[in-house]
């Protein structure tokens, strides 16, 4: 029995290409790798601090990775310029099919986001796209004070829904996240919006989609 839907959040459900066209603006010619390089050092410093048995909140480390990326590239990091990036986190659109699909699994199922993002981040999100009445539960990792692919955030929604793994899909574009989810005992559904290759590592998800409307299809 399938008790719940949950969803990741960035490149999942919300579309992370409007930082690099921001960036862009800001430093014309160079939004694609300060996209691209903030978005790696991101999940490196997330993935670090869990490795270390550390933790500082996704804002936190966000912002650091922007000022790294920025020195890295050698670009300008007035804090202005800081500021217009990382509070893009917070307007983020959504993918153009995201809305109307959880209108129509939100009436077939209970839904969740599992995120890395803090809850101030992803309460910012979730309100700017309306989210908000397809939801059941916006969970943080901050709650545990580890990150993903950690077995303690997997295990946020099983304490939410009062569930057991496979009764539990999880849904996420990033291979790596699949994975995560897959080992932890969720049916898993991997979202490849960028028709990357299969992650070699980890386990192979029940389902590949493009996006969330062949999604629909597949659940029971």
């Amino acid at each position: 029995m399938l008790k719940a839907v949950v969803f990741d959040a960035y490149g999942t459900l919300f579309d992370l290409g409007r930082l690099a066209l921001l960036a862009d603006e800001l430093y014309p010619g160079k939004g694609s790798a300060v996209s691209k390089t903030w978005r790696r050092k991101q999940l490196e410093y997330s993935w670090w601090l869990s490795l270390m048995g550390r933790y500082q909140d996704f804002w936190s480390v966000t912002r650091l990775s922007l000022s790294y990326t920025l020195q890295a590239l050698n670009l300008a990091a007035e804090e202005s310029q800081l500021e217009q990036l990382m509070d893009a986190y917070l307007r983020l659109p959504t993918f153009p099919e995201v809305r109307a699909s959880l209108l129509r699994l939100a009436e077939r199922y209970p839904l969740a986001l599992l995120s890395n993002g803090t809850e101030a981040m992803l309460e910012g999100v979730v309100v700017h796209n309306n989210l908000g009445p397809y939801l059941s539960h916006i969970l943080s990792v901050d709650l545990v004070g580890v990150y993903k692919p950690s077995p303690k955030a997997y295990d946020l929604a099983i304490q939410a829904f009062f569930a057991i793994p496979s009764e539990i899909v999880f849904v996420s574009a990033n291979g790596w996240d699949v994975g995560g989810a897959k080992g932890f005992g969720f049916g898993t559904a991997w979202c490849n919006r960028t028709g990357a290759p299969a992650e070699t590592h980890a386990p192979s998800p029940d389902w590949t989609v493009e996006n969330l409307e062949g999604l629909e299809a597949l659940l029971p």
